[in-house]
């Protein structure tokens, strides 16, 4: 069982290091909230192959980074107090 503890726990820094890199490197978007609001999409090329490009794919590793987090983080919790 020691050892599924230090398998999980050297899993969780790895995934808590590269979720800091890709917060880091990524873009802010510049629309925000007001864009939201006034609804400024524009449906055009860019727009609709946003998934595509190099901030597209660190949004999605970003997003599966922060679910490995909580996952890692739930998992541990638990195998620390049995």
């Amino acid at each position: 069982m020691e050892i599924v503890k230090y398998i999980i726990l050297g899993l969780y820094f790895i995934v808590c290091v590269s979720l800091i890199i890709l917060a880091t490197i990524q873009n802010k978007e510049k629309a925000g909230a007001s864009g939201t609001i006034t609804g400024s999409t524009t449906n055009n090329f860019y727009e609709q192959n946003k998934g595509r490009t190099k901030e597209g794919k660190l949004k999605r590793w970003t997003i599966i980074l922060g679910i490995a987090f909580v996952l890692l983080a739930v998992v541990s919790g638990i195998l620390y107090l049995v």
